[in-house]
């Protein structure tokens, strides 16, 4: 968490106390050598493991280092993309996760009211009917909720410090509203001759996408992982529904893909033509 977050965290850090020389120099020496004190504390705990193995008990011991090396993988090491995410604008951890949720409702839903094929082998309540209902919802209502949050700019400016406060702030290209013209694609007597869309609501249709068909599997992951220890659930913090890790199994999915995406066809190119040209 300290590695993670550290890395996460730290140029927000430095941006909010530049203000103050003392706190500024502490900051940038701990963030200066917080790779190493991180490896430090790492590398701490692989010889304290490795001194206290014991006869007949090895199996045990190396499954209990496994575990927690697969635990910080699978669930932390995708949860904390959750983070950065957030910190770039809050629509774009609000929209995914709000698209899980509609997934999972609809999932349910035309499930349960249609369902007839049995989707998978792991989720036997899981149908056909069901998967591809909830797609077709999922990606309706991603290009209809992108338009409502991208209006708002608390929901789209991203943060660059620490500190707090309503954001104010130029939201770019992507959530200004451009005018589309329905001539000669809607009958005579269609009300709307023109509508206006936000260039973010394509961008939607990709997450929309992605939660609907690929992060599901996060949730298929899960029941397999349950199947094969005989456990029910991961928890009991939520009645009816288990554990924590039984609502987040497709979040932490979607969490990485978000930022992924966001990284690369959202935030614009660094480099320029100048940089280039001194390199």
């Amino acid at each position: 968490m300290l590695f993670v977050y550290g890395r996460i965290l730290s140029q927000r850090l430095v941006n909010t106390v530049n203000s103050d020389k003392v706190l500024y120099r502490l900051v940038s020496s701990l963030i200066k050598y917080h790779m190493v004190v991180c490896y430090s504390l790492y590398i701490t705990g692989f010889i304290w493991f490795i001194v206290t193995l014991k006869k007949k008990m090895y199996k045990y011991q190396f499954g209990q280092y496994a575990w927690t090396h697969m635990i910080l993988i699978v669930v932390f090491g995708q949860s904390s993309f959750t983070v950065p995410s957030i910190f770039e604008g809050i629509f774009w951890f609000l929209l995914p996760a709000t698209l899980i949720v509609i997934n999972d409702i609809a999932a349910y839903f035309f499930g349960f009211f249609f369902g007839r094929t049995p989707l998978i082998k792991l989720s036997p309540k899981k149908t056909w009917e069901g998967f591809i209902g909830a797609s077709v919802t999922t990606i309706i209502s991603a290009f209809m909720l992108a338009n409502i949050m991208g209006r708002s700019q608390w929901l789209t400016c991203p943060r660059k410090d620490l500190s707090t406060g309503w954001l104010d702030c130029d939201p770019g290209l992507l959530f200004k509203p451009e005018s589309y013209s329905l001539l000669g694609w809607t009958p005579h007597w269609f009300p709307w001759k023109e509508i206006s869309i936000l260039p973010v609501q394509f961008h939607a249709l990709c997450l929309g996408l992605f939660a609907s068909i690929i992060a599901p599997f996060g949730g298929f992951f899960a029941s397999g992982f349950k199947r094969a220890f005989k456990i029910k659930d991961f928890g009991d913090s939520i009645p009816g529904h288990g554990g924590i890790t039984d609502r987040m199994d497709c979040q932490m999915v979607m969490a990485v893909f978000a930022y992924i995406y966001h990284q690369s066809f959202v935030v614009p190119q660094s480099l320029s033509v100048e940089m280039i040209l001194d390199q």
